[in-house]
């Protein structure tokens, strides 16, 4: 009776072993990642990248998605790095292979190559934003980006502040003119980028605060 319990839990023991091994290939590759970047997108990728030094060891996946709701990108925590720390969280940023507004068809890697720098730019403000919260707040925080439009505002708005301190400020604004003067687009989609995001003014007026600033530290 007791070598048959025994057989019992070493197969147990084995089942369990088994399942898990696709558990830890996953975790595995979220560990060991750093950029992941297509093809149609590395080089202005890299180039937005670049003004986010920070970023260098921080594991980031750009992917390819049909459609992403109301959105043209987004960033995200992965799932399974919720549960490390800060330090070896990872990220992926979903990007519109084509997207649509109002009836209006358009190819993401058509667009200006500054332009899809500046939003590429926006999105790693987001992870910029995101790495300096716990997992228990970046839960939160999904939960009040999905129902509160003040919640939204104040995140886009972040994303952009953090491109602009990164001095992106001239491919954010290529970025919003591009979006706010293109005839193509509806005055509806216009509405919600200027309810949400930083207007090219903003933009501007925090390019004089971040200039004035570095002026009075050179001057000491």
């Amino acid at each position: 009776m007791k070598r048959v319990i025994q057989n019992k839990y070493k197969k147990w023991l084995l089942a369990t072993f088994c399942a898990l091994i696709p558990l830890v290939a996953i975790y595995m590759q979220e560990t060991n990642k750093k950029h992941s970047i297509p093809d149609a997108i590395k080089t202005e990728a890299l180039k937005a990248l670049s003004y986010y030094p920070e970023l260098e060891h921080t594991g980031i996946e750009f992917r390819f998605k049909k459609n992403i709701k109301k959105s043209i990108m987004q960033a995200q925590p992965t799932f399974w790095s919720l549960i490390k720390g800060k330090k070896n969280r990872s990220y992926k940023i979903f990007i519109s292979e084509t997207f649509e507004i109002e009836g209006k068809q358009f190819s993401v890697t058509k667009i200006p190559k500054n332009v899809l720098i500046g939003w590429l730019g926006h999105e790693l403000g987001h992870i910029m934003d995101y790495r300096n919260r716990s997992s228990l707040n970046l839960i939160w925080f999904g939960i009040k980006y999905s129902f509160s439009d003040s919640y939204i505002k104040e995140a886009e708005r972040a994303a952009d502040t953090y491109a602009v301190e990164k001095n992106m400020d001239s491919y954010i604004l290529e970025t919003k003119n591009f979006i706010l003067n293109h005839t193509d687009l509806s005055e509806v989609y216009k509405a919600r980028i200027k309810k949400y995001y930083l207007s090219p003014n903003e933009i501007l007026k925090l390019v004089e605060d971040r200039d004035m600033g570095l002026n009075l530290e050179s001057d000491d």
